[in-house]
């Protein structure tokens, strides 16, 4: 089974920047489509930024510009780095990979990280 561990949040003031890492863990063939989502209170987990194994990337629209996703696949890492944050932003933040395990096997499965908070407060 894969793990996804989450790092880089934190208390940042409005206009600061954070980054964001999620480093997986366990039987690794490759990743398929990253993602980060974040969910603030009260309101539904939504879909930050993606990256597809084909090279797409997209982001919400409250994010473009700001936020840029990335991924180390040799080390099994993916990152998300946060620009000018406004108190908009506060949220826990949530790693996601769709994982290929074996190379004997084409079998993808979704997996979560734990959610890393993020407050942006002054």
């Amino acid at each position: 089974q894969v793990q996804l561990v989450e790092s880089g949040g934190g208390l940042v003031q409005p206009g600061g920047s954070l980054r964001l890492s999620c480093a997986a863990s366990g039987s690794i063939f490759s990743f398929n489509d990253v993602a980060w989502y974040r969910q603030a209170p009260g309101k539904q987990r939504e879909l930050v930024a993606k990256n597809t194994s084909g090279g797409t990337t997209n982001y919400a629209d409250a994010v473009k510009g700001r936020f840029t996703i990335s991924r180390d696949n040799d080390n099994n890492t993916v990152y998300l780095q946060m620009n000018s944050l406004n108190p908009e932003d506060t949220a826990v933040y949530y790693c996601n990979a769709v994982v290929r395990s074996s190379s004997t096997s084409v079998r993808l499965t979704s997996y979560w990280g734990q959610g890393t908070q993020v407050t942006v407060s002054s």
